[in-house]
């Protein structure tokens, strides 16, 4: 039996607290365009309400614990959280491998906190196929949404195209600048954070190369583009952790700044639209649209998911 989000709206998501989330989330995931469901898709992409916030980076530099201090840093000044923790997925069940559930720390019964965990599957960007709808309706029911991408390897790359302000993470000794560095991922964040700084003197030698990486990619940069921040914190200590909040906000001043926010979510969303439409149809479906003069853009401010849905529509006939 399709599942579908039925009548529900934003204000139940916002009053049923974790339950109707829950619920709302897999109707999405299991039919992602029943009717309802793209109702509730369209009410959330309109109503954006959230920072979206991204952290990538390798197996184990400690992207949880980072996002762990953060969310706790986030409940004491009242903010509200939603996490999405995409995993490495098992080859035998198609689901999460590892499951934020063990590797972030929360208090269950705190309905200001909401974790999800996904499935990568066969996607190689980090993310998993349900990510963007996910992270439309968070961004709609809470004032903070933090995205973990599943830590594989040096091609995540997907995070720029949901994220606000994509962080990426290096581990002290671990020659992660240079190697990200030579991968183009450098060229991705906007907050680049050398965890551990705990460590003494490895951390700072990590802290010098990344800024020399960075620096290599700005130099290509517009004038007026977003400085990339470099900085060292450590999440078990709490150290660095105030500059790393004084920076996330400066961020997000920037972007409202100008117009920048709404433009830069409309690039996604438009980028999204053309992906989900080569994922399902392929790359002669998009020459079948272009045949059929049909525009896969999106007008300013139009939800992406009725109109996939639409196309899709138009490219069955």
């Amino acid at each position: 039996m399709t599942k579908s989000a039925g009548n529900i709206t934003l204000v139940d998501l916002e009053n049923g607290g974790k339950a109707a989330l829950a619920r709302a989330l897999a109707a999405i995931e299991q039919a992602p365009e029943a009717a309802a469901n793209l109702t509730l898709l369209d009410a959330a992409y309109a109503a954006p309400r959230a920072q979206v916030i991204g952290v990538t980076g390798p197996p184990g530099v400690g992207k949880s614990t980072l996002l762990g201090r953060l969310i706790a840093r986030y409940r004491a000044a009242g903010q509200r959280v939603g996490v999405i923790a995409v995993d490495p997925s098992s080859r035998r069940s198609g689901g999460a491998l590892l499951g934020d559930r063990i590797r972030l720390v929360t208090d269950p019964t705190d309905d200001g906190v909401f974790v999800r965990s996904m499935a990568a599957r066969d996607r190689l960007g980090g993310l998993a196929d349900l990510t963007v709808g996910a992270m439309v309706l968070l961004r709609a029911v809470y004032d903070r949404v933090l995205i973990e991408t599943v830590g594989v390897g040096q091609s995540e790359t997907d995070v720029a195209g949901v994220a606000d302000t994509v962080v990426f993470c290096v581990q002290p000794g671990s020659g992660d600048a240079l190697q990200f560095m030579k991968a183009g991922i450098v060229e991705i964040p906007h907050l680049a954070v050398v965890t551990k700084a705990d460590m003494g003197p490895p951390a700072s030698r990590a802290l010098a190369d990344l800024k020399g990486a960075l620096a290599l990619a700005a130099a290509a940069n517009d004038p007026d583009d977003w400085t990339v921040a470099t900085l060292a914190v450590s999440a078990t200590q709490g150290d660095g952790m105030d500059e790393f909040l004084n920076v996330l906000d400066k961020r997000a001043d920037w972007l409202d700044a100008a117009g920048r926010l709404a433009a830069t979510r409309q690039v996604q969303a438009g980028v999204w639209l053309r992906e989900a439409l080569r994922d399902r149809f392929g790359r002669d479906g998009l020459a079948r649209a272009a045949a059929k003069s049909l525009d896969v853009s999106l007008a300013p401010g139009q939800s992406p998911f009725s109109r996939q849905a639409e196309l899709a529509q138009a490219l069955r006939l």
